[in-house]
């Protein structure tokens, strides 16, 4: 599963690959690619309950999850309550909390009092936020204010973490916690990398996700 503003098109080389040797179901989340957004507001379960429904549609009982960034927050919410699915493949997840500076709070205090005497200050938010209108944006807010920590504490999976050294989207602090969350997890780190590590080294990528989904 794609992260957010990504697509099918965003792991179909590694799936293409993988499809040698297992079944593969690319999934286009809602509002992106082939799938559209429903004209109200989403929440994260809203998401994981859609994918849920793809594998049953698709005869799936008996899975292992793929998701980078926010699929990554999908999959954990999925894992986490449901028996389809019996691996877990992260890679530079979303899902952990960032961590927040003095900077970060006076901003948010100046965007309240704007809001406060009628005036919404520019340039407030994320580029993806600004970007987005209506039920969608508001399904970002949904999404990146869930906490999948408790998700992952409650995952027995066997799981592989497979992230970025240099990610600055969801920096490798994040990884660290969920690798001391998950208990049957593993991590692996890749050199040099960033958000997208999968893409920046494909070939590690399938070679070290390939050895993880034939252990199962």
């Amino acid at each position: 599963m794609h992260g957010w503003g990504g697509c099918i098109d965003s792991f179909r080389a590694l799936a293409d690959r993988l499809s040698s040797e297992f079944s593969v179901t690319l999934i286009d989340l809602y509002g992106f690619g082939k799938t559209p957004h429903p004209d109200h507001p989403l929440t994260l379960d809203d998401y994981a309950e859609g994918v849920l429904r793809t594998l049953k549609e698709d005869g799936i009982e008996d899975c292992i999850l793929i998701g980078h960034s926010f699929g990554g927050r999908v999959a954990m919410r999925l894992a986490a309550h449901s028996s389809v699915v019996r691996g877990l493949v992260l890679v530079d997840s979303a899902g952990i909390p960032p961590r927040r500076n003095l900077r970060y709070y006076v901003k948010v205090l100046f965007y309240k009092l704007g809001r406060k005497f009628g005036r919404t200050p520019k340039g407030v938010g994320s580029a993806d936020y600004r970007a987005l209108s209506g039920a969608m944006r508001r399904t970002f807010v949904n999404v990146v204010n869930d906490d999948n920590r408790k998700d992952a504490a409650n995952i027995s999976l066997p799981t592989l973490l497979f992230w970025g050294e240099k990610d600055q989207d969801t920096p490798l602090y994040m990884c660290r916690k969920l690798h001391s969350l998950m208990r049957n997890s593993e991590a692996v780190i890749v050199k040099g990398a960033g958000h997208f590590a999968y893409l920046e080294q494909p070939e590690y990528a399938y070679r070290v996700i390939r050895a993880f989904c034939m252990n199962l």
